[in-house]
C-alpha cells in the first residue's frame, strides 16, 4: 500500500480505479463497497485507489457540531489496507478544495490528478462547492472524460437497519460494544505509539501504558475491558480508560490509558494496538486519589472477573483478521 498526502506527483499517477469518502470506521458497508471496488479493478487490470479526506469535512466547515471521531487515521489506513487498497490519498481538506466547482473537481482531482478509469461512490456521494455534484452529474463528466462511474446502494445489517458511521457513533456512545462489533465485523480499536505520562498510576500501584489520541473528541469514553496488541506474540488482557481523566486534569486533552493486568516491561515508543470488549463504566470525577485508587482496584477485580467469565484465555479473543500491527 502507498499513501500520498496529496495528489501524487507525476511519475505515480498511473490509471486506477477509484473510489473517494471518508471512510470513518471502515464498517460493512464501507467494506462492501471496497470489496465491489477490488473486484472491478481487478476485472480491468487497475490497482485500487481511494481518496480520503483530512480533517473531516464537517470539521472544517463546523468544527463545533462535527461529528466524533470513530477511527485514528492510521487506524483507518490499516483498515483500508487490510480490505485490499493499494493507494490511499490523504487529501487536505481545505476552503480551496472545499470551493472547487463539480467540474474543477472532476477534472483536477478524478481525470488530471488520479487518471481515474472506474469510480464507485456510494448512494449518497455529494462533491464540489455546496456538494452541487451528485451521481447523475459524475456519470456524466465520465461519459464526457472517458472513465466508467457505478454506484453503490445502502448495504443493510439482518434487521433492514442501514449499516453506517453514525449508526456507529451512536453505538460508541452509547458503550454497545457488540452492536458496534456487528457494524464492523471487528472489535473497536484503537493505535497509538506509547508515550511517557505522568507517571501516576505507577505511584498508585496501577501502572499504564499512556497514549496519546490525536482528535479532541473520540466516538467512544469510559472504563473497559481490553485486549492489547504489539507487546508480545499473544495479545495481553488489561483494564482501559479513554477520556480526559478529570479527577487529576483539567486540560480536556484526551488520553488512553491501558493497565496490562500480569505484564512488566518498558513498552516507551511501541506501536501497539488496544481492543475494545466490553465496558465497565462511565468514566468519572473522584474527590480525592484515595477514592480513584479504590475504583481501579474494582475496574481491575471487574476485568479479571469477565476474562474468567469468557474462558480465561486471552489469546481466544484476538480477531485474526485485525491481528496486524504496522
Amino acid at each position: 500500500m502507498r499513501v500520498f498526502r496529496g495528489l501524487p506527483n507525476a511519475e505515480s499517477r498511473a490509471p486506477c480505479a477509484l473510489t473517494i469518502g471518508n471512510f470513518d470506521g471502515v464498517h460493512r458497508g464501507h467494506q462492501a463497497l471496497l470489496a465491489r471496488a477490488r473486484k472491478a479493478a481487478d476485472a480491468r487490470g487497475l490497482p485500487l485507489c481511494v481518496m480520503t479526506f483530512e480533517p473531516h469535512p464537517r470539521e472544517f466547515f463546523n468544527p463545533a457540531s462535527a461529528p466524533p471521531r470513530i477511527a485514528m487515521l492510521r487506524d483507518k489506513l490499516e483498515a483500508l489496507a487490510a480490505n485490499g487498497v493499494e493507494r490511499i490519498v490523504v487529501e487536505h481538506f481545505n476552503q480551496t478544495f472545499a470551493s472547487q466547482s463539480p467540474d474543477t473537481f472532476v477534472e483536477r482531482i478524478i481525470v488530471n490528478g488520479l487518471h481515474a478509469r472506474w469510480v464507485m461512490v456510494g448512494d449518497d456521494f455529494c462533491y464540489g462547492a455546496r456538494r452541487a455534484g451528485n451521481f447523475a452529474s459524475l456519470k456524466a463528466a465520465g461519459e464526457r472524460h472517458g472513465f466508467e462511474v457505478e454506484q453503490m446502494a445502502t448495504v443493510a445489517d439482518a434487521s433492514g437497519a442501514r449499516i453506517s458511521s453514525s449508526a456507529v457513533r451512536a453505538a460508541l456512545s452509547a458503550g454497545q460494544l457488540d452492536v458496534v462489533r456487528a457494524a464492523l465485523g471487528r472489535h473497536y480499536q484503537i493505535s497509538a505509539h506509547v508515550a511517557h505520562g505522568m507517571k501516576l498510576g505507577r505511584d498508585l500501584g496501577f501502572p499504564t501504558l499512556n497514549l496519546p489520541i490525536q482528535h479532541k473528541r473520540p466516538a467512544l469514553s469510559g472504563i473497559f475491558v481490553v485486549l492489547v496488541h504489539g507487546l508480545e506474540a499473544r495479545p495481553l488482557p488489561g483494564v482501559a480508560s479513554l477520556g480526559v481523566r478529570p479527577t487529576v486534569d483539567d486540560s480536556g486533552r484526551v488520553l488512553l490509558e491501558v493497565h496490562l493486568l500480569d505484564w512488566h516491561g518498558n513498552a516507551y515508543g511501541k506501536l501497539v494496538r488496544v481492543e475494545f470488549l466490553h465496558k465497565l463504566r462511565d468514566e468519572e470525577k473522584f474527590i480525592d486519589l484515595e477514592t480513584l485508587t479504590v475504583a481501579i482496584a474494582h475496574d481491575v477485580a471487574q476485568t479479571r472477573a469477565w476474562f474468567a467469565r469468557h474462558g480465561g484465555d486471552a489469546g481466544g479473543f484476538a480477531t485474526s483478521a485485525t491481528d496486524r500491527i504496522s
